[in-house]
């Protein structure tokens, strides 16, 4: 089995860990005349389409659901699912994690190639993380190797889940494996802070990945209502702990498009707690 051409002067491997590597078409040929101009000033700015090449060697990897292109070799595609109990428990965190339910899983020896996104691809050592693993951002899980555990994480209190407009519960990995993760904005983008027995305040919710032993809450900027209506910040995300935190610099979305295609996108997030203000005092 021999494959020509994955790789030429327009398609370049440009990063690699463990058994993934992404695929960056630099220069995108596959394009109309009417909007030749677009695509080339898109590659300048480095939008441009990712692909995630997976090359098996008797391990497996987990996928999202119809994340595939299209594979060769001898690779076996089974569920992630052991019995009914268990698809019933995977229906249920799919549903309160947003990501797909069932997510298949191929193994065996060959390469595996996912659908072309234009959204950054990042390579995300999980085992750096520690031992709670990291959690992230609905949406955001692509792809993992057989050591990586998937799971869910619920907020520790209500004021977390109802005032800081992040939801209930998020998608966990941990483990010492490799995942790929899905973000609208590229990995050089990223604001990493580093925590030790520290806190980071944030208004709104660019915290796209954050170590899960960290206690996240959401508190008034002051320990007044009247102080916090008068700074005009209301209510920010508070994680306290050891660990650390990933940040974006544009309002999270589920959409690139939306997250970069406009001027309020690099301004405040549309969902921060500052226009909660003195109603989310209230209720905290």
């Amino acid at each position: 089995m021999g494959i020509e051409n994955l790789t030429n002067e327009h398609r370049k491997i440009v990063k690699q860990m463990g058994c993934f590597s992404i695929l960056e078409y630099m220069k995108d040929l596959s394009v109309s005349p009417y909007n030749a101009t677009a695509q080339y000033f898109m590659a300048q700015m480095g939008v441009r389409r990712r692909q995630v090449i997976t090359q098996l060697d008797g391990n497996s990897v987990t996928l999202q659901a119809g994340a595939l292109q299209w594979m060769t070799g001898n690779v076996q595609v089974k569920t992630d699912v052991k019995g009914v109990g268990d698809f019933f428990g995977k229906m249920v965190k799919g549903a309160v994690t947003k990501e797909s339910a069932v997510k298949p899983v191929y193994t065996g020896n060959g390469t595996v190639a996912l659908e072309p996104t234009y959204k950054y691809l990042i390579l995300c050592d999980v085992g750096s993380w520690g031992q709670s693993g990291v959690t992230i951002e609905d949406g955001m899980f692509l792809a993992c190797d057989n050591n990586v555990e998937i799971g869910i994480t619920s907020r520790k209190n209500v004021s977390s889940a109802l005032l800081g407009n992040e939801g209930w519960f998020n998608v966990n990995l941990k483990g010492s494996g490799v995942a790929v993760l899905e973000s609208n904005v590229p990995e050089e983008e990223l604001i990493e802070v580093t925590l030790e027995n520290g806190e980071l305040k944030i208004d709104g919710r660019q915290a796209v990945c954050w170590t899960t032993s960290l206690d996240f809450t959401v508190e008034r900027t002051t320990k007044t209502l009247i102080g916090s209506a008068a700074s005009g910040e209301g209510l920010l995300n508070v994680y306290r702990g050891t660990g650390k935190v990933l940040m974006s610099p544009v309002a999270p979305t589920n959409s690139l498009f939306s997250a970069t295609n406009s001027v309020s996108s690099k301004a405040a997030d549309p969902k921060s707690n500052t226009l909660g203000g003195i109603v989310g005092g209230l209720l905290s």
